[in-house]
């Protein structure tokens, strides 16, 4: 029998729910498990998914994510009709004062790469998770949407996170029109990277990932999170802030591994310390 321990140590999958947590190596894949609703989040799921991502950015062996959906859909978005919990998570944020930061869609900061492998529709939650993401591959079979004006509600995160990814018009014609756009689309307006066969999906996702471990784990974050602050910043203070992150990271164990390694003629072997 499996010891829950020794599989948790692993990073075996501990349980069943609505999320499933996998670590192969270094690479963590994350599935929406809840099929039956398309993925589609309700407050039970929100809970496995916030879990399930903490556990990623707490954990100093997991250096890369897939995230993906399980059945025929990536995620639906918000089930509007649970009765489990707030789909937005157990603090949606007051009418003024405290902004919703309780989940990666929303703005927690993992700075780790990220993979989406988006094998059905994407929807609402499920798009605004692509703009949090470093890559988005995309099955053929995927279709992507913001509907949320079409229910009479505005996007919030989307709308500030879109635009930054794609051409503002690109963005902007998705937001307002509440539209689905198909996997060729998406790749045509750049919110895809890549379009593959749907049986290929999930091996071209872990081949992504295990080239992405080939780099400097803690050198890939302080790189990922000067692409990300960067953008928020004026020239110079975003060089100085890059110039400090280098410092850092150069006085690393990591980075007197990647010296030698140089040296001697080999490939390194990184610690993410």
């Amino acid at each position: 029998m499996s010891d829950p321990d020794t599989d948790a140590a692993a990073g075996r999958d501990t349980g069943s729910g609505p999320v499933r947590y996998e670590r192969d190596g270094h690479v963590v894949t994350i599935t929406y498990d809840r099929p039956e609703k398309r993925n589609a989040i309700d407050g039970a799921m929100r809970r496995a998914i916030n879990t399930a991502w903490d556990r990623f950015r707490t954990d100093d062996e997991a250096w890369v994510a897939i995230v993906t959906g399980a059945g025929k859909a990536f995620c639906a978005g918000a089930d509007t009709g649970s009765t489990t919990g707030n789909p937005a998570g157990d603090f949606p944020g007051s009418f003024w004062e405290r902004p919703t930061v309780n989940s990666l869609e929303s703005g927690w900061e993992i700075f780790k790469p990220i993979v989406a492998a988006v094998n059905g529709p994407a929807v609402g939650y499920g798009v605004t998770l692509l703009t949090w993401c470093d890559f988005v591959i995309a099955s053929e079979e995927a279709t992507f949407s913001f509907p949320e004006v079409r229910l009479g509600i505005p996007t919030i995160v989307g709308a500030l996170r879109l635009p930054r990814m794609i051409d503002r018009q690109y963005a902007m014609e998705l937001l307002l029109t509440g539209e689905t756009i198909d996997a060729a689309r998406a790749h045509e307006i750049g919110l895809a990277g890549w379009v593959v066969p749907h049986d290929e999906l999930l091996d071209r996702a872990r081949s992504l990932a295990q080239r992405l471990t080939a780099g400097a784990p803690l050198a890939q974050r302080a790189v990922k999170e000067m692409a990300v602050r960067g953008a928020e910043l004026g020239t110079t203070e975003a060089i100085r802030f890059g110039e400090t992150m280098r410092k850092v990271v150069a006085a690393t164990d990591d980075a007197a591994e990647g010296a030698a390694a140089a040296r001697e003629k080999r490939p390194p072997q990184w610690r993410a310390r």
